[in-house]
């Protein structure tokens, strides 16, 4: 068996649409195995792997993550290696209730977990389990949205909290908010081509415009003037640079201040960023901001150590640029080739984005395979690469740490 391991990471949404945690998932980085596993060697390898390679605090980014458990590791001591403050045990719907199991469980919850039921249909003998589990997963593939009211009734005399599994539409999504669920997972959230898109406003012409300006190295004076044209951009930029980048230490007071203190190569980045942040919604909790800013950062890490880009000095601001991007056209009515064409793109971005071609497009295809868990497909495209698949881990943590980064 493989050493090492893909963390995968389906977002798990409040219902304020912001990020309350992900699903983490594990997946051998070895092409030459069969990557599926029996829960428990799945999740002992996900403990393993999270702890001594990735870091907790690195990988959830201070939210929750969600790992599955079987009646194997529930029962064993390997649970006490998590922090508690991070973690949400998620028990497999094979694990039957006994008095040894309630008992185990309402240890670790005494301990400070997070417990949560996966993929459960309401049964009388889980009646003393639902006092103790803080939330209930709900399958909407294996339960039928018109049977939702029906099913969770009994439910509600609980103090548990409800989440939505397999949330695959808006119409999904806003049935089980009506229902008053408390957390929704599911494709709907993680592939932004469904959504509805919507049109290219003032705001977003004039990102296309700074985005422009900095590529072309303009002098900060041109840049500022941009801004002005937006006061509510100017905003949304500062209010993104400020979250992430500083904190509450230092509080940036404008533009000129964000550049001199944040640097042209983070602005740039926030600008591209900025795409996705949701009306009024000023923080990196939205999740189309953290797609776009997990993939332009695993294609950034990519570049830096492929055997042609890695010599590239300006390969992994390309790989970055590709990844932002690719997932602009999701969100607007607005066509690859416009912004091809409004950008004045290189040729090997363009190819990336319009046929998934060349190198950038390699990476592209990369992490779309990882987006969506095929962690089989995303193997064999780096091996193609002439990239080793077990330093993928060690990649991802780059990826999604890059934020922290203020220079």
């Amino acid at each position: 068996m493989s050493e090492n391991c893909i963390i995968g990471r389906q977002p798990i949404l409040d219902r304020n649409e912001h990020l309350y945690g992900y699903e983490l998932l594990f997946r051998a980085t070895d092409v030459n195995e069969s990557g599926v596993l029996d829960a428990g060697r799945a999740t002992a390898n996900v403990i393993i792997n999270t702890l001594a390679q990735f870091g907790i605090v690195d990988l959830l980014g201070g939210r929750k993550g969600f790992i599955n458990v079987d009646i194997d590791m529930l029962m064993g001591d390997a649970l006490e290696l998590l922090p508690q403050e991070h973690i949400v045990i998620e028990l497999l719907e094979s694990i039957e209730p006994s008095p040894a199991m309630l008992g185990r469980c309402l240890a670790l919850k005494e301990a400070g977990f997070i417990l949560a039921l996966d993929d459960h249909l309401y049964h009388p003998d889980f009646a003393d389990l639902y006092a103790v589990v803080d939330i209930v997963k709900i399958d909407l593939l294996q339960s039928p949205i018109e049977s939702l009211p029906d099913l969770i009734e009994p439910l509600r005399r609980y103090p548990c909290k409800l989440l939505a599994e397999k949330v695959e539409s808006i119409e999904h999504f806003e049935k089980c908010h009506a229902l008053g669920f408390d957390y929704f997972q599911g494709y709907y959230f993680a592939r932004p081509d469904i959504l509805k898109k919507k049109k290219m406003d003032e705001d977003a012409a004039i990102l296309l415009k700074l985005m422009r300006l900095l590529a072309d190295e303009a002098r900060i004076e041109a840049i500022e003037l941009a801004f002005r044209e937006s006061p509510s951009l100017t905003y949304k930029l500062l209010m993104l640079v400020n979250s992430v980048a500083y904190g509450n230490r230092h509080k940036i007071l404008g533009v000129r201040h964000a550049i001199a203190m944040t640097g042209r190569q983070q602005i740039k980045r926030w600008i591209q960023l900025a795409f996705f942040a949701a009306d009024g919604d000023d923080s990196f909790d939205h999740p189309l901001v953290d797609m776009a800013a997990s993939r332009a950062g695993l294609m950034e890490q990519i570049a830096f150590v492929h055997p042609y880009l890695q010599h590239d000095a300006d390969s992994s601001e390309k790989a970055f640029m590709t990844g932002i991007l690719s997932l602009v056209g999701s969100m607007y009515n607005i066509s690859v080739e416009d912004i091809v064409s409004n950008l004045n793109l290189n040729e090997e971005i363009a190819a990336a984005l319009l046929d998934r071609t060349g190198h950038y497009g390699c990476l592209l295809r990369v992490s779309e395979f990882l987006e969506n868990f095929d962690m089989w497909s995303a193997s064999e495209e780096l091996v193609s690469m002439g990239i080793n698949p077990n330093t993928l881990p060690e990649i991802q943590l780059r990826a999604f740490n890059w934020r922290k980064s203020s220079n």
